[in-house]
């Protein structure tokens, strides 16, 4: 006991206890009852024998956080593409979209390369490492191989000539990690963007390079099942083709691409 036992025994002590207490805003030290200061009102009633005064706030549990807004990232891609006049502005409105992740890993959005108004529109599938660094799409190897097939047939993103020229962009501006597949919902999202690109670019003829705009365009993958087969969508007639990178690794295939870059050539002389 010690020290609890003198001050008990010595009531000046006490009281000088109790006001000490006090002044460290222990203000209601000793009560009749136990005291839930959760249920208290703004103001208390003073207890019998206590003087009136201002009573103390009653500790309120802090306040939920308001619910945030729920947004559709497709909605929003719709309004911001919808509205865009012009390339420049949809490349503006794609870059300050905020609601894909991968938007936050990237070094640079792709828009796009090659010549506006060509005959024909390339969409491929995402940017890879080279792609990510230079901001454009189709620089990498795949890239490379992309402009030998295209020359072959007379058709260059350099080119100044509408009639010969292409214009090339990705469904995705931003690099997915490790060059995985994008997802659906990251696809979702850039539909819009794509569709009004499309509009704005007006080709003649869309080239789906791979099943990542298979997918975003046509709603459909299986891309070697795809290639070849002539479809529309969007208003413009569609040729799917095994994207350059698939080439790179299965060098059999480049058969049915010079089938399929043929069959474009006749499209356009047609």
């Amino acid at each position: 006991m010690g020290i609890a036992s003198d001050i008990l025994a010595d009531w000046d002590a006490a009281r000088a206890a109790l006001e000490w207490l006090h002044e460290l805003g222990g203000i209601d030290p000793i009560g009749d009852a136990p005291v839930n200061r959760y249920d208290l009102a703004e103001r208390e009633t003073p207890a019998p024998g206590r003087t009136p005064g201002r009573a103390p706030e009653a500790r309120r549990a802090p306040a939920a956080p308001a619910p945030a807004p729920q947004v559709d990232p497709v909605a929003e891609a719709e309004r911001a593409a919808r509205t865009a006049p012009g390339l420049e502005a949809l490349a503006e409105a794609m870059a300050a979209y905020p609601h894909c992740e991968l938007k936050k890993g990237a070094r640079n959005t792709v828009f796009c390369d090659g010549r506006p108004g060509a005959r024909v529109m390339i969409v491929g599938e995402a940017p890879g490492r080279d792609e990510d660094l230079e901001g454009r799409p189709f620089v990498g190897r795949a890239g490379q191989l992309l402009d030998r097939m295209f020359a072959a047939i007379g058709l260059g993103r350099a080119s100044p000539d509408a009639e010969r020229g292409l214009y090339i962009t990705n469904v995705m501006p931003w690099r997915p990690p490790s060059n995985r597949d994008p997802a659906p919902e990251e696809i979702a999202m850039m539909v819009p963007f794509l569709r009004r690109h499309v509009e704005l670019a007006d080709p003649e003829i869309l080239v789906l390079m791979g099943n990542t705009p298979a997918q975003a365009v046509l709603r459909q993958r299986g891309i070697t099942r795809l290639r070849g087969h002539w479809t529309e969508s969007w208003g413009k007639p569609v040729l799917p083709m095994l994207h350059p990178a698939y080439l790179l690794r299965n060098p059999g295939a480049k058969r049915e691409t010079w089938a399929d870059l043929l069959a474009l050539q006749a499209r356009l002389r047609g």
